[in-house]
């Protein structure tokens, strides 16, 4: 620095004076980089966050470090802080699940978050998750509680933007929306039994409908349709309960629960494996798709004290710990079919490049039977012929958490992609 340009920052100086004022400037440098080190952590990740909610579009985000650990095995702990909308500020809720707005009165099934035995699960960051998502698309393919999960998402990311429908139909089955900052899409494709499938009497042996089940020929409307997408959570489970013929080759194999003479009864598991195995394949058949498929298990239902549809409720208002309950009889047997099916979608998938993955909200979901709407799904002077809802789940709630799941799976693939350990052929 010039003699000149020190006087302007110290006045003017003579050379005698120089020495020390250099000196003590020199010192003042070392202070400020050793100090400053030290204060980082005086600066928490809550404090980024409040930032964050005045930065619209911030550059860089808060880094979580991913623990390898299995995050699908822990329990529900208390969160005060959640939740992190409400049915008033997200537009995205289904009315049937918008259990606050039809007079809820508890509030504590809100409150709690998944805490893995192994390590932490980091509460939802919306900005991450769109950061990691850019450019990118997602697709949720199959019943109304896939539906239920995609309008979770948007939710959560309405803290950042709001999407723009974009859906090629006006069909509320199949829906489509696009984040316009991040070039961001998310698709819905209801498939509830994911294989093609016809309703031939709307009663039926169990009064909630009997469906022709073609086990062999997957349903056309999502795996058409899903070729360009990167990334596939799909999902199926609780259309099995009803009544179904199945068809293999144009022929009748069997059915389940249909009463039909000379019609063996294959029960539902049969239908239940054969329609993943049938879904598996026609993913892994498709001639461009690069994509991750998620499988997200089957989250069972709650009823207690009788049937959906003879007076069964669900009021608790709490979680279960997990020595109250456990997976067994159906539940069971629904999620072991969903795991063996899925290895052997894994080991085809890798001849092509393929992934599959595992999105196991099964226990998590157990343990939750306070989640869902029960009677809370409309007014209730209301002449409606909705039966309580113990399958579905009330927003914010529960499901949530499933976003939680669903980041740290994205940043475990988005290592493996940098890593070069994820690359297709």
């Amino acid at each position: 620095m010039k003699f000149q340009d020190i006087e302007l920052l110290f006045g003017k100086i003579t050379p005698k004076q120089m020495l020390p004022k250099v000196t003590l400037l020199v010192l003042l440098s070392i202070l400020i980089f050793v100090v400053t080190p030290m204060c980082y952590p005086l600066f928490s990740y809550s404090s980024l966050l409040k930032i964050n909610k005045y930065n619209k579009h911030p550059e860089s985000l808060p880094s979580t470090s991913v623990k390898k650990c299995n995050i699908f095995s822990g329990e529900w702990v208390s969160n005060p802080e959640a939740p992190y909308y409400t049915n008033n500020t997200c537009w995205a809720i289904h009315e049937h699940q918008n259990c606050m707005k039809y007079g809820r009165p508890d509030t504590d099934f809100m409150k709690w978050r998944w805490k893995p035995n192994e390590c932490e699960l980091p509460i939802f960051n919306p900005f991450q998750f769109l950061e990691i998502m850019k450019g990118k698309s997602m697709a949720f393919v199959g019943d109304s509680v896939g539906r239920n999960h995609m309008q979770s998402l948007i939710c959560l990311l309405s803290r950042v933007e709001w999407p723009i429908d974009v859906s090629p139909t006006t069909n509320d089955y199949f829906r489509q929306w696009k984040y316009p900052s991040y070039n961001f899409t998310v698709a819905a494709f209801w498939t509830p039994y994911l294989v093609k499938s016809k309703m031939v009497d709307s009663i039926g042996p169990s009064h909630n409908g009997l469906f022709n089940l073609y086990l062999d020929q997957v349903d056309e409307t999502w795996a058409t349709q899903i070729e360009e997408f990167d990334y596939i959570i799909i999902n199926a489970g609780h259309w099995f309960f009803r009544s179904m013929i199945f068809y293999e080759k144009q022929n009748i194999v069997g059915c389940c629960d249909c009463l039909l003479k000379n019609v063996t009864d294959l029960t539902t598991y049969y239908g239940y494996r054969q329609v993943f195995r049938t879904a598996f394949k026609a993913i892994n058949s498709l001639q461009n798709f690069k994509g991750v498929t998620f499988l997200r298990t089957f989250a069972p239902s709650h009823f207690e004290n009788g049937t959906w549809n003879k007076g069964g409720h669900c009021v608790r208002s709490k979680p279960f710990k997990n020595n109250d309950i456990r997976l067994e009889s159906t539940n069971l047997e629904l999620y072991m079919i969903q795991l063996e099916e899925l290895e052997i979608a894994k080991k085809e998938g890798r001849k092509k490049g393929l992934e599959f993955r595992l999105f196991d909200t099964t226990q998590a979901m157990l343990l939750r039977p306070d989640g869902h709407p029960s009677r809370y799904g409309h007014w209730p002077h209301e002449k409606v012929t909705l039966y309580n809802d113990c399958v579905h789940w009330c927003l914010p709630g529960p499901i949530d958490t499933w976003n939680d799941f669903l980041l740290e799976m994205l940043k475990m693939e988005d290592m493996k992609f940098s890593s070069g350990e994820r690359l297709h052929v």
